[in-house]
């Protein structure tokens, strides 16, 4: 009966820790799509933009699911206790969520392109730098964070692009 009692606590602990991920995870993204709010509807529609600008609809989905991916990510690398670096990849999470949320201040709610593509190259080299030690911890946490990578890669550019439309 103790066994029982101990594989429920310890399924019912890993349910709440995902959930726990998953909750900063969109936390986050709320954070960032309140400080994009701040300007996507005027500012943003006011800019010269690349023809390769995606609709302005295919943000949230995007966002969310890589949010999603990030959390699950995050997660599996955390149920890996026994690995001494672990620690330094959940660090390296952290920031690159905090960074996440930055960019956004910074490109939507101070308006200032410039500043948030030097902040966006910041962060490309932290989620590369997390998917390599999330891969080198469990590899599906690699994989799930791949295409977070490629999204913000592609921002970067768009990001560069609006940037020198827009001096």
């Amino acid at each position: 009966m103790s066994h029982r009692n101990g594989s429920e606590r310890k399924s019912r602990e890993r349910w709440v820790s995902l959930a726990v991920f998953v909750l900063v995870c969109l936390a986050v993204e709320l954070v960032a799509g309140l400080l994009t709010d701040l300007s996507v509807r005027d500012w943003y529609l006011s800019l010269r933009r690349p023809i390769w600008t995606p609709p302005g609809w295919v943000f949230g989905p995007v966002w969310t699911f890589l949010y999603l991916s990030m959390a699950v990510a995050g997660w599996l690398v955390w149920q890996v206790r026994s690995v001494r670096y672990i620690r330094p990849a959940l660090i390296l999470f952290g920031i690159q969520l905090v960074l996440n949320a930055l960019w956004s201040g910074l490109f939507f709610g101070l308006r200032n392109p410039m500043v948030a593509f030097w902040e966006i190259l910041l962060l490309w080299f932290v989620i590369a730098v997390t998917l390599t030690m999330f891969w080198r911890i469990r590899r599906v946490s690699g994989l799930l964070f791949l295409p977070y990578l490629i999204w913000v890669t592609y921002a970067t550019g768009l990001n560069f692009a609006i940037w020198r439309l827009n001096p």
